[in-house]
């Protein structure tokens, strides 16, 4: 199984977030990015929420520096 992640530094907000997470299942880092939008960036919790979230998902762990 391989790691995913999602690294706000990729999606533009006006709160400049550095928050990356990372998980063995697909299942469980959308949970947790949902919650972070839905907690930190004040998003909706919606169908469309999750599907514009899991396209920013990446194969393995964050990188350090912002690519």
């Amino acid at each position: 199984m391989t790691r995913k992640y999602i690294d706000c530094r990729e999606v533009p907000s006006d709160k400049n977030c550095s928050v990356a997470l990372s998980a063995d299942s697909e299942d469980e880092l959308l949970e947790a990015a949902v919650q972070h939008a839905v907690s930190v960036h004040q998003h909706a919790d919606s169908p469309e929420l999750r599907s514009q979230l899991k396209s920013f998902f990446h194969d393995g762990t964050p990188p350090v520096e912002r690519g």
